[in-house]
C-alpha cells in the first residue's frame, strides 16, 4: 500500500505500518506513544465498527475510537 490512509479506512485483518500521527493534541500523541503507537511501528487492524476499532499495537490488543483511529495514518 503506497498511498496515505487513515487507519479507520484500512482493510480488517491486515498490518501497516503507521506512517505518521496526524493530531495537533499533544495529550492524544502522548496516549498514542504509551501504546506503542508512533511513526515506523506494525499496527493490526483487528475489527472495524461504527464508532471505533480494535487493533493490535506491540502485543497488545486496544480499542480506539474514531478520533484516534482517524489520527492514524498507515
Amino acid at each position: 500500500m503506497d498511498e496515505r490512509t487513515r487507519l479507520l479506512d484500512a482493510e480488517v485483518g491486515k498490518t501497516y505500518r503507521v506512517r505518521e500521527i496526524n493530531t495537533e493534541d499533544d495529550d492524544m500523541n502522548a496516549f498514542l506513544f504509551r501504546l506503542g503507537c508512533y511513526t515506523g511501528e506494525p499496527i493490526t487492524l483487528i475489527s472495524k465498527k461504527k464508532n471505533s476499532c480494535i487493533v493490535v499495537i506491540k502485543d497488545g490488543r486496544y480499542n480506539l475510537d474514531n478520533l484516534l483511529s482517524e489520527a492514524i495514518i498507515v
